[in-house]
C-alpha cells in the first residue's frame, strides 16, 4: 500500500548534521518510508530548517535530492494544533514552545500522511 509520510525537521537535522547517535537510523527511517510512498515536508519544518542551511537555494535543494514534496499547513491543520495545544498545556504540559510540534503533528493527521 502507498502512504505518504510527513518528515520531521528532527529526523532531516539527524541526517543532514554531524555524526551522531541517531544519523543512521534517521537515514533508514527516510529509505523505508522512500519505499512506501512519497516523502513531505510543510512550511513549519521549512521554517525550522532555515537556520541550518545557508541559503532557501541550498534547502530547497536538499529537499529535491530526497524527493520530498513540499505542502502547505492547511487552515484545518492550524486548527487542530492550537485547539491541541491548548489542551496539552491545561493538561500540564511543561513545554511551552511545543506550538511547531503540534502544527507538524495535525498537518500530517488533516492530510492523512
Amino acid at each position: 500500500m502507498k502512504i505518504s509520510t510527513l518528515i520531521d525537521t528532527n529526523v532531516l537535522i539527524d541526517v543532514w548534521g554531524p555524526a551522531g547517535p541517531m544519523k543512521g537510523w534517521s537515514a533508514s527511517a527516510i529509505a523505508s518510508c522512500r519505499r512506501d510512498g512519497a516523502l513531505v515536508v510543510n512550511t513549519i519544518v521549512w521554517s525550522e530548517l532555515a537556520p541550518l542551511i545557508a541559503t532557501e537555494t541550498a534547502l530547497r535543494k536538499a529537499v529535491d535530492m530526497l524527493g520530498m514534496d513540499r505542502e502547505l499547513v492547511s487552515w484545518d491543520a492550524a486548527f487542530l494544533a492550537g485547539v491541541t495545544h491548548s489542551r496539552y498545556r491545561r493538561a500540564g504540559g511543561v513545554r511551552e514552545r511545543t506550538l511547531p510540534d503540534f502544527l507538524i503533528g495535525a498537518h500530517a493527521t488533516v492530510a492523512g500522511h
